[in-house]
């Protein structure tokens, strides 16, 4: 099973790293499984929607700057449906 050109245990890594960087940049309070599945989703989310205007990122460096875009993306959705 691939993500993006990386295999699943690099995309746990990379996922954590990307979480975690959104976790800092936004301010944040999420533990470690919450930045990998930050990381995680938030780089297939990105991947979509910057597929959609044909833009496409691939390998590790594309997969964290991926993942670290849609964190940000679930983590301003989550703070504007809860009011924070």
């Amino acid at each position: 099973m691939e993500f993006d050109g990386v295999g699943w245990i690099a995309a746990i890594i990379i996922g954590g790293l990307a979480g975690w960087l959104a976790k800092m940049f936004m301010k944040t309070n999420t533990g470690l499984l919450l930045n990998i599945v930050l990381g995680i989703v938030g780089a297939v989310l990105a991947s979509l929607l910057l597929g959609v205007v044909g833009i496409s990122f691939g390998g590790w460096f594309g997969y964290l700057i991926a993942g670290f875009i849609g964190a940000c993306i679930i983590i301003a959705i989550a703070r504007a449906v809860t009011n924070r």
